[in-house]
């Protein structure tokens, strides 16, 4: 592997300017969402007394899912040995910071009461996840600084390789907690089951490799920097394996739960009769989010083309917010057993499917956290060499040795 040479991006043209501007207005409409929300109450959006979890949400744990998955390149590098991903680590790091910085903002403006996180960040009650994870995502984003800071100054790469492996386990951990708000909720049909933690670990594999994937071949396309064929192959790759994985636990999480008898309504309702709630699970999640991309990655015909790649990625990203929307927004919506094997009947609506239409509000408040979370990439980009100058196949080679990319590119052609 050749010695890499970062460089930061000129941020001089039009299109950058342009960018900018487009990205902060939609974080400012985000912004006076929120606003809008707070002054006027949660009437004016789609959440109720039974969703209470609405559209921000999905956007935000999306974000923080992503987060840790994006930090999956440096950890290859890192901890797996691979050299070919070793230039890749600092943008890893990067997009794995500023996407659980646009979830976490989104989570604070959609309190209703974001003054009300002073309480969150003073008072723990250790029995709650809800406390172990402001401990996880605040230890994250100090982890990555550490880990960003190794590989920048020269005097210290010798501890990236140590300090890879502790972003490793903290990464796992901080999803694996993610995964458990859902795991631990015992009062929902559609969260009690011990497999979302791992289904989480393996979704934010999926998630943040798209973003990544995304960013890069966008950030080398609009720099007109060299990205050659075998990291680009590698990485998709790469992003097929996770997509069949997620496939895998989404299977075997529905199957698990069909075994159950207590169970069967709550499946029923996500797959068959809930309304829109399986048609996005069939059409967004599992189609146009798993099946469609899956064949973009390893088809003939769209294998070798870099705008079917970025499709794939593309389609990866709405089929998980497809997938963290049925999860959030369906589990919620299905009645509450109160007391398992009776009916329950009062004026509060009691064995009744919670109805949720999101409103403006909440998508331009979740797009604008998003944006958020690009702006902070950009702008990083423009202050700090994060880019290597160039990732062709001649100043890259995989862990074989000098001839390993030649042969790289012809098994992802093959």
């Amino acid at each position: 592997m050749k010695t890499a040479h970062y460089r930061t991006i000129e941020g001089r043209s039009a299109g950058y300017y342009g960018l900018l501007g487009l990205l902060t207005v939609i974080v400012l409409a985000g912004l006076a969402a929120a606003h809008y929300m707070e002054v006027e109450g949660h009437h004016v959006t789609g959440m109720n007394n039974q969703i209470v979890w609405g559209t921000p949400h999905v956007f935000a744990v999306f974000l923080i899912v992503a987060a840790s998955g994006a930090l999956n390149v440096a950890s290859v590098a890192s901890v797996f040995g691979r050299a070919m991903y070793k230039p890749l680590a600092r943008l890893s790091g990067l997009l794995a910071m500023t996407l659980l910085v646009g979830g976490l903002a989104i989570l604070v403006l959609d309190l209703g009461r974001p003054d009300r996180l002073i309480v969150a960040m003073t008072y723990y009650n250790f029995k709650s996840i809800f406390a172990w994870n402001i401990f996880l995502y605040i230890g994250f984003l100090a982890v990555v600084v550490m880990y960003l800071w190794m590989m920048f100054e020269r005097r210290m790469n010798q501890y990236s390789t140590t300090m890879g492996y502790v972003a490793f386990i903290w990464r796992l951990v901080l999803t694996t907690g993610t995964g458990s708000i859902f795991g631990f909720l015992v009062a929902r049909q559609a969260y009690d089951a011990a497999i979302m933690a791992p289904m989480f670990i393996v979704m934010s594999f999926s998630f943040g490799t798209a973003v990544f994937l995304l960013v890069l071949m966008a950030a080398y396309r609009w720099t007109a920097c060299t990205l050659g064929d075998a990291i680009v192959h590698r990485l998709k790759n790469l992003q097929g394996i996770f997509v069949a994985g997620t496939l895998y636990f989404v299977l075997a999480y529905h199957l698990t739960n069909l075994y159950a008898a207590e169970h069967h309504g709550i499946e029923r309702f996500l797959l068959i009769d809930g309304g829109v709630y399986p048609t996005i699970f069939w059409t967004i999640q599992i189609v146009l989010g798993g099946l469609v991309p899956l064949a973009l990655f390893y088809l003939p015909m769209f294998r070798r083309s870099r705008i079917w790649i970025g499709v794939g990625a593309a389609l990866v990203i709405i089929g998980g917010l497809g997938q963290v929307y049925v999860i959030i927004i369906g589990g919620q919506a299905y009645p509450l057993m109160m007391f398992p094997g009776t009916e329950v009947s009062s004026n509060f609506f009691d064995g009744a499917v919670g109805t949720y239409t999101p409103s403006l509000p909440e998508i331009v408040l979740g797009v604008g956290g998003s944006a958020f979370a690009v702006l902070l990439t950009i702008l990083a980009l423009r202050v700090l060499p994060f880019l290597p100058r160039s990732l062709s196949d001649a100043d890259l080679t995989t862990d074989g040795g000098p001839s390993a990319v030649a042969d790289e590119i012809r098994s992802a052609q093959t």
